[in-house]
């Protein structure tokens, strides 16, 4: 395994290093370096190699047992506050209530997060494939003989003589030694959607040189085109290979490793340490000069501590918690219903706040599947003949067909004129595909006894074997003009992301059984057949609607540009710019930043460099989505804020990701953006609306205790109305947004609550003192015998005031006229408010100091109540018309 503090990018690039250079190394050199042989390791030496280079295995993310995942949901900093605050009641002054409450409410969030996260965990280990992967090599036994064995993957070491065949996963990276029509599936670790070929010759201009020559080397490890990099898949033919390297030491495992090291804080992470550091500063200030005022006026000491602590439990939004948890696992279970696994809670948050997705192509906006595009002829103009002709060639090939063959076949199960095209001839022969040809043919007998050879193959090699051509039904000698007009039109078709193949015919007026390479001349050229990898029905459609509610989608692909400009062109996004990844090794971190931002298209580059993109535009102050489901996908989904991947990804995707879609349907991104916004609101109106009103009722507190002979409100009152507020703020959740809110992404901003707290905080105060004037001067609570009476009188406009302030602070509109909360939000506060009125004549109330209030107490009420809205209502227009923002 790979050493943790070892630099990841540096280890990757050693690894390519090595790559490049046994691609380039003479086999029986490579042989020595690794001490091996054709033969393969003996079972003593594998065994000693096992010990030496460790398991063949990958680093990954386990699961943790469920006791450290429920740890884990202490470490929110709001909830090691409330039970800092819990300990220091107990431990001054035993007050059960104050932990009992506070305890109340840390179990109610831990336990929500917890459940959660936990049953999200467990779903998307299911989702992983169980199978035990084994290799086949060549090991001598202790007599010498070598015999092929199958072995579990995992006991695979440096120096084995691998054999694989199509539908192998690769094990290892490994060398070729010997192949047969060999073609590598590497979309997962390249992007790239077409199948590659592979051959064990080295690289051209290398087979000639000297071995002291051996100097010039290609430019990208991904791209040998005689090594097999562990994780790929053979699609087809069959090949020989020695092991250059296993586990963590190989390209895909330097990746994996990565994984293991903590991940980057997210926007949601930085979002709630700013607010919290915000309220300690606040609580820091405060409660130290509350407590000061209340010793030397009151001269009572001990009460002035017990009556600070509780203003600190004041300021502090303790259901936030609470509230945090609640919007998470409502918008995880809603997303569930479509089909969508939230690993992390906090990424749904993530999800509203994105205003960049970054998006590989291959697998998330593409099929992932080869598909024929369109048949043409020499001119380019569709042509219905050649893609009969090419259907004849696929369908009476006996060798193994490839992917190309395979789209071929499927698009004809859809035309019946196709499928019956095959019952008017019978094969003769076939001359099966080679390398070196890189065509193959088959020759059929027509309905009239004569012999007609169909090939098909690379535009190069097929030209070369073609003296005439076919142009609307007339036969014509292939000339240069033509030839190049071919080349040309094949090039610009390449250009448009397709992957072309030529198709010729010739009659055989020499009658045979069997035919051969020497019979592929002469041909007459008919036309081209074009495959591509479509983009999903729904790519175009979800790209529109994030680009609607302001999420800006970049795409970010290990594919070539040409096959990338095609499929943006196909989903709509503008791909006028582009740069490749050879433009971005050469760019410093602070170029890069303003090329990411600039640039919507980035193509050919590897796994490293994308995650360098999210991480440059991460540092301009983004919130950054990424979606992929490849290997080489993988640092990329754990460097973002958020990772989406798709069930069908690979294993390690899948664990990397933090929401995992469960149907190819894109346009639940766009539900996930919603969801997570309204997510957002609902937070963020709770920490607006306790923020701002716990500072107003300190405020007022560090008022009243400058000139009341006694405390304007106890300490019990103060968590009784804290409780009683937090409770009615349980239905937040369940409240609606306002439509214009969700149109744009929504950030955490500490500046934003400061503000908010400073503005509409004193405004309650106002009120307040209004109501200390009523209580002192109207009903004469205005000593030390009656403190009771004026006691509750604030404790009844407060916690009203505190929970109407909820209706006025939750929309830009006017509540109850063009915006009206949601039924649990109306019903609950409703409840909460007449609790509130009911406490100080029920006995709960006369336990803990509060007395009945008589009846021309409520008049007033009602008319401080109606001012305060009003006023707040005034403040908040002032407020938007100054700052642009509410919530």
């Amino acid at each position: 395994m790979m050493k943790p503090k070892k630099n990841i990018e540096k280890f990757n690039k050693e690894i390519a290093e090595r790559l490049i250079q046994a691609s380039i190394t003479f086999e029986e050199d490579l042989m020595d370096d690794l001490a091996s042989s054709p033969e393969g390791l003996s079972e003593t030496e594998a065994k000693k190699r096992l010990l030496q280079h460790g398991k063949n295995e990958i680093a990954h993310e386990k699961t943790p047992a469920w006791y450290i995942q429920l740890l884990s949901s202490f470490k929110n900093p709001f909830i090691l506050i409330l039970l800092s605050l819990a300990v220091f009641s107990y431990v001054v002054d035993h007050d059960i209530e104050a932990v009992s409450i506070i305890s109340t409410m840390v179990a109610v969030s831990t336990i929500i997060t917890f459940t959660q996260e936990y049953r999200s965990a467990r779903t998307a280990e299911k989702l992983k494939a169980m199978v035990k992967a084994t290799a086949t090599v060549s090991r001598r036994n202790p007599n010498g003989i070598t015999k092929k064995k199958e072995i579990d993957m995992e006991l695979l070491v440096p120096g084995d003589i691998i054999h694989l065949s199509a539908g192998d996963m690769v094990p290892a990276d490994m060398r070729l030694i010997s192949s047969k029509d060999l073609h590598v599936g590497e979309s997962a670790l390249t992007g790239e959607a077409m199948p590659v070929e592979k051959m064990d010759t080295l690289p051209r201009g290398i087979q000639q040189m000297s071995r002291r020559r051996l100097h010039t080397k290609p430019a990208n490890a991904l791209e040998l085109s005689n090594v097999c990099y562990m994780g790929t898949n053979i699609i087809s033919g069959s090949a020989t290979g020695i092991a250059l390297s296993t586990g963590a030491n190989t390209y895909f495992g330097s990746m994996a490793s990565t994984l293991l090291s903590k991940p980057p804080l997210t926007s949601f992470d930085k979002g709630v340490k700013s607010i919290t550091f915000l309220l300690i500063r606040f609580m820091l200030i405060m409660v130290p000069i509350i407590f000061l005022i209340n010793g030397f006026t009151k001269g009572d000491w001990w009460d002035a501590l017990l009556f600070g602590l509780s203003v600190a439990v004041g300021l502090t939004p303790e259901m936030l918690p609470v509230i945090v948890a609640g919007n998470l696992a409502k918008g995880a279970a809603s997303m569930a219903r479509d089909k969508v696994v939230v690993k992390r809670l906090s990424a749904i948050q993530n999800f509203g706040a994105m205003d960049i997705l970054c998006t590989d192509k291959t697998g998330t906006l593409t099929q992932d599947k080869i598909v024929l595009h369109k048949s043409f002829d020499i001119h380019g103009r569709d042509h219905e003949r050649v893609l009969t002709l090419a259907y004849l060639n696929s369908f009476y090939q006996t060798g193994l067909k490839n992917l190309l063959d395979v789209a071929v076949l499927e698009q004809a199960a859809s035309s019946d004129t196709l499928r019956r095209a095959d019952k008017k001839y019978s094969k003769i022969d076939e001359i099966p595909f080679d390398f070196n040809r890189r065509r193959m043919s088959v020759i059929l007998k027509q309905q009239d006894g004569s012999h007609l050879l169909i090939c098909k193959g690379a535009i190069e090699e097929m030209i070369s074997i073609c003296s005439h051509v076919e142009d609307n039904g007339q036969i014509s000698p292939m000339t240069s003009d033509i030839s190049e007009e071919a080349l040309g039109l094949v090039n610009k078709m390449n250009a448009d992301g397709l992957r072309v193949i030529a198709v010729a015919v010739k009659q055989l007026t020499d009658h045979q059984d069997h035919y051969g390479v020497s019979d592929e001349q002469d041909l007459v050229l008919a036309g081209y057949i074009g495959f591509l990898d479509p983009p999903k029905d729904t790519a175009k459609e979800a790209i529109r609607a994030l680009k609607e509610i302001g999420v800006n989608v970049k795409i970010i692909t290990g594919d070539n540009a040409a096959v990338t400009l095609k499929v943006c062109r196909d989903v709509g996004i503008s791909a006028n710019q582009m740069i490749l990844g050879n433009d971005i090794e050469a760019l410093s971190d602070k170029q890069l930043a303003d090329a990411a931002e600039r640039f919507h298209v980035f193509a050919k580059v590897n796994p490293m460099q994308k995650a360098r993109i999210v991480r440059a535009l991460k540092s301009k102050g983004h919130t950054v989505g990424f979606m992929g489901d490849g290997i080489n996908d993988a640092i990329s989904l754990k460097e973002a804020d958020v990772g989406i991947s798709v069930d069908t990804a690979v294993d390690i995707s899948k664990e990397s990701a933090d929401i995992i879609l469960l149907e190819k349907s894109l346009m639940v991104l766009e539900k996930g953006v919603m969801e997570g916004r309204k997510i957002f609101g609902n937070m963020i109106k709770y920490i607006k609306m306790t923020a701002s009103s716990n500072f107003g009722n300190m405020f007022s507190v560090l008022v009243a205790s400058a000139f009341l002979p006694f405390l304007p409100m106890l300490s019990i009152h103060l968590l009784i109305q804290n409780l009683l507020y937090d409770i009615s703020q349980l239905s937040i959740p369940w409240d609606r947004m306002d439509k214009e809110y969700l149109s744009t992404p929504k950030k955490w901003d500490a500046r934003s609550v400061r503000r908010f707290m400073l503005f509409i905080g004193p405004i309650s105060s106002i009120f307040d003192i209004a109501t200390f004037a009523l209580m002192w001067n109207i009903f004469s609570a205005n000593s030390m015998e009656s403190q009771g009476l004026f006691q509750s009188g604030w404790f009844i406009e407060g916690l009203l005031s505190q929970t109407l302030i909820v209706h006025m602070i939750r929309t830009e509109k006017i509540p109850f006229i063009q915006s009206t909360a949601s039924t649990p939000v109306v019903m609950l506060t409703s409840l909460i408010m007449a609790i509130g009125i009911c406490i100080p004549f029920s006995p709960l109330g006369t336990s803990v100091g509060l007395q009945p209030l008589p009846l021309a107490y409520f008049p007033w009420l009602i008319a401080i109540l109606l001012g305060y809205c009003l006023m707040t209502q005034v403040v908040k227009k002032l407020y938007i018309r100054k700052f642009g923002d509410w919530l």
